[in-house]
């Protein structure tokens, strides 16, 4: 007791006699949750001296603590004896750290309340403080977040900098703004934040501020740890977590600058920062006596997760990405390290929990590269904590893993594997399976998950297991790139191979190549064929199969990664037997995309350098890498260009300097010399005429450089060579455009050029007039006439006179012309200027009249053309008599030249072409394919530059190359629409499309589509009209439909409506048969799924759909219903009207293109069923018919199908037995008087009923013709033959109680085959054809006799009144039996056929 006395002094500024007992009985009933302000004298008596008070009664307690005295409970009872109560000292240091959650605290006050809360720790490490209950879990979790609410947050100081910024933005100009909320947090707890933060900005800490706070709170958590060795919180888990909590907040509190070990920290006074004490903290609280030791390390490794994945650590469940910076990366490793070290202390008691933490870090890793190679790197060290058979089994999830349906997981699997392989391969020992044991292997990593994901059906996975490939060939450690090269070339078989429908592409080619054979043994087992030589290069060649395909991959990247891959093969293997992968290889620097263009030159230039002397790979980099420096994109110039410099240009070195063992000199040589022997064959004495091209263009291009003299000589020999036409065709326009060019370097001025022109090209110009006179105007020059010597002569003429126009005198252009007049067939030419449709008053000249062959009149064209160029009267006089052999001549060259030629004149002169543009685009229809794809290139370049514009026809013309009968062509007619003109013009399609319906029906009778004027053959050549070009029609409709935008589907399913079906329900245009095509296209077009708007019929691949982009999608689904509310909106009040009008026209005309309207009708009703209800709510009438009319439709369908299978059947029986049928007449029926349920028998003939047994015999014309198809043939009785005869029979037994009603004299039962409208059809022709009307009800044909609430659809309502025909009256029942048997038999017959067709 002798303490007690120096304990009463450090107590007394903490008993105040004033203190109220009512003030701390508040505090103690509101549990530390509110507080009522302390009275100012108290206060100031503590603080009186500063931190006296506070250290003065912490040594006082510190003694009872560390149980020094012999009593421990001489505390409390020294509080008891002298009327202290310790609820009122917790009170008071609630009150201190209570200051410190608040806002504006000031230095002084943050080191009160750590000092208070200091005391409080101390008061609960004496024993019995539990007993007195001293303990407030609400008190104790304040005086633990004051480690974190005392330090003066970095951000806070950031922000001042910010306001202190000039003010030069927008926002900032409208003045202060409050501060945005951070995600996912309580709006409570936000406005104390901002409170708080803006209140902090007012104070100014200085940098001794800041240490004594640090030293403060370095004290604080000192005693704290010293606490929880002794008291237990496993009666408060919530205070666990918090504590929890914010050790691993303090962990990240400053920067360590030497590594330390938990374990090292066990002695508090060798501790130097405050990241130690926290980590030792998180040590204590995972001992027994904090709780279920499981339990505990779980909350840990929960809050240690947000470190390891670098994320902000703090309440609330979003977590923001941190910067990565180097004290971020520091406090992740430190956090591994202290989750590695507990595992070696724990074993296996701590291995289930760590098997959590690895899958939470593989599901909320953050789906940023960086982030998941850290998150990777962690996961991997901690996974070698682990035994062998727990890291089997967290292998055989990670497999599992790799399959999930999303991106980022599959991603971040390849990430792992990668890691995983950097590391020597795991050793087995006998705890593990034989089955578990290949989990441990670099071969299941590499078989199974990164080739298993180089197959994934996302490009972005694709292109990382392909990358993670590279990488692994790349890596100087033998294990992975080992097992990668092994698996490459000695595993014969790939096991694993099942497909997983959310992430591989289905039918992938690698997994076909696998090659097993049966076991010899008799089992049913399979055996690897690893040991037969033959195998290993199949296996080879399904791996390589993958990469091919993954080459022509359709994402850039994965094309990238996948030649990253192959040049890393290729290093490793030998390249004399991969032969097509090199080439393939040098075929990617051609590669549409720019990225991978280069990619490829960089692959090659590595290849190289990895075997400089292997003469494939040296002709394949010569091959990829020289074309591509005159690249259209100047990144890939300059990347060739790098290339070239690298290997060639730098290591060219002067001969003294040369060695032989260096191979960088070795191979610029090899390069030099491959280049000038095998590439261009520069080393020939004769050289070919491609080299000797190439080097007049090597010549033109350094003639500036040229000496004069040499400059000279060289144009002195070109001359010669041309005026003695030496060359051959392919040298002669080299040869001018080298003359060209060193003319050009010799003058000064471009006078002195065109006069240096003048005078060299003159020569040469005057020679081609002379041999072209001897040839054309001598009498004898033909006989003795030397074609190929002729042409040159032609040829040369035209190129050199486009040097010097003014040279070229008019002899030339007649001797040009009268080539041109002279054709092959000069007897048909004469005949054929009468009927000619070029102007009469542009006369060809005809010199001589003689024969030429059809190559030098092809040549003769082209010259002409280039001399029409250059003279527009030249070009006025010709271009009339190119058009006309357009027409007359046979000759396939002549009319390909001159497509050509007056394609380049439309450019020149494009008013005075255009008038024959029709002309032009009648050679869409040439009889050779050749000139069909020249005409169609000819006519895309000039719609292209718009020196052509769609006028006329050309459109129509164009669009009927879709349905050329070459396949290629009409693929190029395609690309050409749909990725050239329509980018040009993208309402294009749109503009064109009501009036193709009506060109290609050639329908002309409407006021305003089809008017432009057309000669019979033109219409003849692009006619589509008539049954058989409608799938042709149908074909044009959809390509041009599919290519519009939802705005244009909607805008022409309107004007359809308007132009076309208004102005049939209206009348303005008559319903005659070319009206019946045209409205049966149109209804076929409005029931294809190409018209339906694209947002409506649209369903995105969610797996494919990233978790950014998901905002989009949720946008995409709001519009889609939107559009979808408009366009029935649209639909109801717009086009349903016309389509009831119409409908009703159709059956009084009795058209039959009903029938389409009925399926049109049809699948809206499915569309639009509810809005069509609301539609039909006032007209129950007009419902009730409608929906009577698509039932008896779809009967008639569903009988129709039924009637085409059993004639199938029939005609399969019918060779059994052999009935003569009765012979019948039959007559085309009257035009317009068509079946209007059933387009299809548009053609039936009416069958007038013979006055006696015996017909008469068919004509001739209809035996052999299409009707005698029509005929029933003689076949045996079947059951269902039996059936309608009875059938029959009793209908006609009670004809004479029906007839007075004047229905049908007989009904079809449900049994009987021919329930549907045949009964219809055949009285509809009877009564056509007596001309008899039927007076007795004026209902229209489709309507129910009875109102929508009566009709039952069946038999008895189904009958339709029918006037009785005259001769009905007089035939016996016999008669009549037959008769009808008759109908039946035809009608079925022409149904089958028009169902089979």
């Amino acid at each position: 007791m002798v303490a007690l006395p120096g304990f009463g002094s450090g107590l007394q500024p903490w008993c105040p006699l004033h203190l109220s007992p009512e003030w701390v009985d508040t505090v103690w009933e509101l549990d530390f949750t509110e507080i009522e302000p302390l009275d100012p004298s108290v206060e100031a008596e503590i603080v009186e001296t500063g931190l006296d008070a506070f250290t003065t009664l912490y040594e006082s307690l510190f003694s009872f603590a560390a149980e020094e005295h012999g009593s421990t409970e001489s505390i409390w009872t020294f509080f008891t004896e002298n009327n202290i109560s310790h609820s009122a000292l917790v009170a008071l240091f609630y009150h201190f750290v209570q200051i410190v959650h608040k806002k504006n605290v000031s230095v002084q006050h943050r080191e009160y309340g750590l000092h208070a809360a200091g005391l409080y720790f101390l008061l609960l490490e004496i024993p019995g403080s539990v007993a007195n209950q001293v303990f407030h879990p609400v008190m104790f979790d304040k005086c633990v977040q004051i480690l974190k609410k005392s330090w003066p947050q970095a951000s806070n100081l950031n922000r001042k900098r910010k306001k202190e910024q000039p003010k030069n933005s927008q926002a900032d100009s409208r003045g202060p703004r409050k501060r945005g909320k951070p995600p996912r947090k309580g709006d409570i707890e936000m406005d104390e934040i901002i409170e708080e933060q803006e209140n902090e900005e007012d104070i100014c800490f200085s940098s001794w501020d800041v240490c004594q706070i640090r030293n403060a709170i370095f004290r604080l958590l000192k005693n704290f740890l010293r606490l929880l060795s002794k008291f237990s919180l496993k009666e408060n888990p919530q205070c666990l977590q918090n504590c929890i909590e914010v050790f691993v907040a303090l962990t990240k509190f400053e920067p360590v600058l030497h590594e330390f070990h938990v374990t090292q920290a066990s002695n508090l006074n060798q501790a130097k920062y405050i990241a130690e004490l926290a980590y030792y903290g998180l040590y204590l609280l995972c001992s027994p006596i904090h709780g279920e030791e499981g339990k505990v390390i779980g909350w840990v490794f929960h809050q240690m997760l947000n470190v390891i994945l670098m994320l902000e650590v703090g309440e609330g469940s979003h977590r923001a990405p941190l910067a990565i910076t180097s004290p971020v990366i520091n406090s992740r490793n430190q956090a591994v390290q202290f989750i590695s070290s507990l595992v070696d202390e724990l074993k296996e008691s701590i291995f289930p929990v760590l098997r959590i933490l690895l899958q939470h870090i593989c599901a909320k890793v953050i789906d940023k590269s960086e982030y998941r190679t850290y998150a990777a790197q962690s996961l991997v060290q901690l996974l070698s904590k682990l035994p062998c058979r727990e890291y089997a089994t967290f292998i055989a999830w990670l497999y599992k893993y790799s399959r999930s349906s999303k991106i980022p997981y599959r991603v971040f699997t390849l990430d792992v594997a990668l890691v995983l392989l950097e590391l020597p391969e795991r050793e087995m020992d006998n705890t593990l399976s034989l089955e578990d044991q290949k989990f441990l292997k670099h071969k299941f990593l590499v078989q199974d998950i990164m080739f298993d994901r180089c197959l994934d059906k996302a490009p972005t996975v694709r292109s990382k297991a392909l990358s993670s490939f590279a990488h692994c060939l790349e890596l100087s450690d033998t294990s992975a790139s080992g097992s990668v090269l092994e698996f490459l070339i000695n595993n014969s078989t790939i096991s694993g191979a099942e497909s997983h429908p959310g992430t591989l592409l289905k039918n992938s080619s690698a997994f076909s190549c696998q090659k097993q054979t049966l076991n010899p043994s008799g089992g049913s087992g399979l055996i690897n064929t690893d040991s037969i030589g033959d195998t290993v290069g199949y296996s080879e060649r399904c791996v390589m199969a993958m990469l091919r395909k993954r080459i022509r991959d359709e994402k850039t990247n994965v094309r990238k990664s996948a030649l990253q891959v192959l040049v890393n093969i290729l290093k490793h293997c030998d390249v004399s037997v991969m032969k097509e992968e090199l080439s393939i290889l040098q075929d990617q620097c051609r590669d549409p995309a720019v990225s991978v263009r280069k990619q490829a030159l960089q692959s090659l230039t590595e290849l190289l350098m990895a075997h400089p002397r292997c003469v494939q790979i040296q002709k394949a980099w010569l091959m990829g890498i020289i074309p591509d420096v005159m690249d259209c994109e100047s990144t890939v110039q300059e990347k060739a260009l790098e290339c070239l410099d690298q290997l060639l240009l730098q290591n060219i070195k002067h001969y003294n300097k040369f060695h032989s063992g260096d191979d960088s000199q070795v191979l610029a040589w090899a390069l030099l010399d491959l280049l000038s022997t095998e590439s261009q064959g520069l080393s020939q004495q004769n050289p070919n005429s491609n080299t000797l091209g190439h080097i007049l263009c090597v010549i033109g291009h350094i003639a500036k450089h040229l000496p004069k003299s040499t400059r000279d000589k060289v144009t002195d020999v070109v001359k010669c060579k041309l005026s003695g036409f030496q060359w051959s065709l392919e040298l002669i326009s080299s040869a001018v455009d080298t003359l060209q060019r060193l003319c050009k370097a010799s003058a000064k001025t471009p006078v002195e050029e065109q006069e240096l022109l003048k005078e060299v090209c003159g020569d040469v110009l005057s020679t081609c007039v002379h041999c072209l006179s001897n040839i054309l105007l001598k009498e004898d020059g033909a006989e003795n006439m030397n074609e190929d010597l002729l042409v040159k002569y032609i040829f040369t003429l035209g190129d050199i006179a486009q040097l010097c126009p003014s040279s070229v005198e008019k002899r030339a252009f007649l001797l040009i012309q009268s080539i041109l007049a002279s054709s092959a067939n000069a007897a048909h030419l004469t005949s054929s200027q009468g009927s000619s449709e070029a102007p009469a008053s542009q006369p060809v000249p005809h010199f001589g009249g003689c024969v030429m062959p059809s190559a030098i009149r092809a040549h003769a064209i082209i010259t002409l053309g280039k001399l029409c160029l250059q003279h527009e009267d030249l070009a006025k006089k010709s271009i009339p008599a190119l058009v006309r052999e357009l027409e007359v001549c046979d000759d396939m060259a002549v009319r390909n030249n001159v497509v050509i030629v007056m394609c380049d004149l439309c450019i020149r002169y494009t008013i005075m072409v255009d008038k024959y543009i029709p002309n032009i685009s009648i050679c869409l229809k040439d009889s050779d394919p050749f000139i069909r794809k020249q005409t169609l290139i000819l006519l895309t370049n000039l719609l292209q530059e718009e020196f052509v514009k769609w006028k006329g026809s050309l459109f129509f013309r164009f669009v009927s190359t879709l349905i050329d009968s070459h396949p290629d062509i009409a693929s190029f007619g395609e690309f050409c629409l749909a990725h050239l003109l329509l980018k040009r013009n993208p309402v294009m399609f749109f503009q064109h499309f009501i009036e193709c319906i009506f060109h290609f029906n050639n329908y002309e009778k409407h006021e305003k589509y089809n008017k432009f004027p057309q000669s019979e053959r033109e219409k003849q050549l692009f006619s589509l009209k008539g049954k058989t070009n409608k799938e042709k029609r149908m074909k044009i409709y959809k390509f041009l439909l599919e290519h519009f935008t939802d705005d244009q589907r909607f805008n022409v399913t309107s004007n359809i409506c308007l132009s076309i079906l208004a102005y049939f329900a209206n009348g303005i245009l008559p319903l005659d048969m070319e009206a019946s095509e045209l409205l049966s296209d149109t209804f076929e077009v409005l029931s294809s799924k190409e018209i339906k708007l694209l947002a409506m019929r649209s369903k995105p691949d969610k797996d494919l759909v990233e978790e950014d982009d998901m905002a989009n999608a949720v946008m995409q689904e709001a519009q889609k219903k939107l559009i979808s509310q408009v366009q029935k909106r649209n639909f109801i009040e717009n086009i349903i009207p016309i389509i009831i009008s119409l409908k009703t026209v159709l059956e009084k005309n009795k058209s039959p293109a009903l029938r389409e309207l009925m399926y049109y009708l049809k699948e809206v009703m499915q569309d639009y069923r509810d809005e069509i209800k609301d539609f039909f709510a006032v007209d129950k009438q007009l419902a009730s018919e409608l929906e009577y009319d698509i039932k008896k439709y779809n009967e008639q369908l569903a009988q129709e199908e039924e009637l085409a299978k059993q004639a199938d059947v029939n005609t399969e029986t019918a060779g059994a037995a052999q009935v003569a049928a009765p012979s019948l007449e039959i007559m085309p029926a009257p035009t317009g008087q068509e079946n209007a349920s059933a387009p299809h028998a548009a053609s039936q003939p009416s069958i007038p009923m013979p006055s006696t047994n015996q017909a008469s015999p068919l004509p001739h014309s209809l035996e052999t013709g299409p009707l005698k198809k029509l005929m029933p043939k003689a076949r045996s009785m079947s059951l269902s033959t039996i059936a309608i005869l009875n059938s029959v029979k009793k209908a006609v037994e009670s004809n004479s109680r029906r007839r007075s009603i004047g229905v049908l004299p007989f009904t079809l039962n449900s049994e009987s085959v021919g329930k549907t409208q045949n009964h219809a059809s055949s009285y509809s022709l009877e009564q056509e054809s007596s001309g008899a009307t039927d007076h007795v009800t004026k209902r229209a044909v489709s309507t129910p006799e009875k109102t929508i609430s009566d009709v039952t659809f069946e038999a008895g309502v189904s009958y339709i009144g029918t006037p009785r025909t005259p001769f009905a009256r007089k035939l016996n029942p016999r008669v009549k039996e037959m008769t009808f048997y008759v109908y039946h038999c035809l009608i079925t017959r022409l149904h089958s056929l028009s169902s089979g067709r």
